[in-house]
């Protein structure tokens, strides 16, 4: 089979900057991705790291006056970096599905819930009404939602959370998109919805084959969930690798603290938990040279460091930044290698 007929999104050199004082910023930096045809593809890490840069900059969704976007972000060999609006009305939506997630301030309060899915209908099929009120109640059906009938009446303050983000999945879905991208989709969920949600995910997946980019701060998801995964650092991907290496066999440092900081069900005693050191930089105080991760890891040696960090592929398709990976250990409070 020819994988690259597979590709579904292909990100090349992706550069997302901000303007602060009168100077852009970049959030996302050197970004290159690549999604597949039945593929989910978690991007983890801190908040403000660039997650939803990424997920902002491929569905166009961004103030383009204070906002400055460079590289590639190829979807059937069309650039959506700097596509003209009109054609992106037509992407957006129907080809490309957003799951954002707030679903309370992405829904419209004064809107019935089935109204606001047909409303994508609208725009990007040739459905009458009827076709339109049917349709959305197959998506109903098809995201659990009880009674749907009733439900399509209804404002999004009479539902519930785990309710109103499933409106906003069959809004995603509504056109039977290629690619959809899930922005923390269960953040404000609790644990049993959590769940619910995510094996909702999983079951569209599977039936559409369609190519999920996943954007994430739980690595609990991202085990669960997750065929491929990227980690971020203050703006830059540090490690990608299919989800059992990043589990199994992570090699930057900022992957490794993620992964040691994270409690286990067997651990009798949280105290054991890594803590890393210090903050993430912002945007104006970000270092210009070395790994961006270096301040918080003070006893790997500079020399351990590339002045010029990029990306290495160590195994075969797992990628890492810079070679410090290979001096670095965990301490513990007293600064003794643990």
């Amino acid at each position: 089979m020819d994988r690259q007929k597979d590709v579904l999104l292909d990100i090349q050199h992706l550069h997302t900057g901000y303007r602060l004082g009168g100077k852009f910023y970049d959030a996302a930096d050197d970004i290159n991705l690549t999604l597949k045809k039945d593929e989910i593809l978690a991007i983890v890490g801190e908040s403000g790291c660039g997650k939803s840069t990424i997920a902002a900059s491929i569905i166009g969704l961004y103030d383009h006056k204070n906002t400055k976007v460079t590289g590639d972000i190829l979807y059937n060999e069309l650039n959506l970096v700097g596509l003209n609006e009109n054609l992106f009305d037509k992407i957006r939506g129907n080809n490309i599905g957003m799951i954002f997630q707030d679903p309370l301030s992405s829904l419209n309060p004064l809107m019935r819930v089935g109204d606001q899915v047909a409303e994508t209908l609208y725009y990007h099929t040739d459905m009458n009404e009827e076709q339109r009120h049917a349709r959305v109640i197959e998506l109903f059906n098809q995201v659990g939602m009880p009674k749907p009938e009733e439900t399509y009446a209804m404002y999004p303050h009479e539902l519930s959370g785990g309710l109103r983000q499933r409106v906003v999945i069959a809004i995603a879905i509504a056109c039977k998109p290629e690619i959809i991208i899930a922005d923390e989709p269960t953040t404000a969920l609790d644990v049993t919805i959590q769940a619910q949600i995510l094996d909702l995910l999983e079951d569209i997946q599977r039936q559409s084959h369609s190519g999920i980019i996943l954007i994430t701060h739980d690595l609990g998801v991202v085990a669960e969930t997750a065929d491929e995964v990227a980690v971020m650092y203050a703006g830059q991907i540090v490690e990608k690798a299919d989800v059992k290496t990043i589990f199994e066999h992570p090699l930057h440092p900022y992957t490794r603290s993620l992964l040691n900081s994270m409690p286990q069900a067997d651990d009798e005693d949280a105290a054991d938990l890594h803590v890393i050191q210090g903050t993430v930089p912002s945007l104006k105080n970000m270092p210009r040279t070395g790994d961006r991760f270096a301040a918080r890891i003070p006893w790997i040696p500079a020399s351990a460091h590339e002045a010029e960090p990029v990306m290495h592929e160590v195994e075969p398709n797992h990628f890492v930044r810079c070679t410090c990976y290979k001096e670095f250990h965990f301490k513990n409070e007293e600064g003794v290698q643990a």
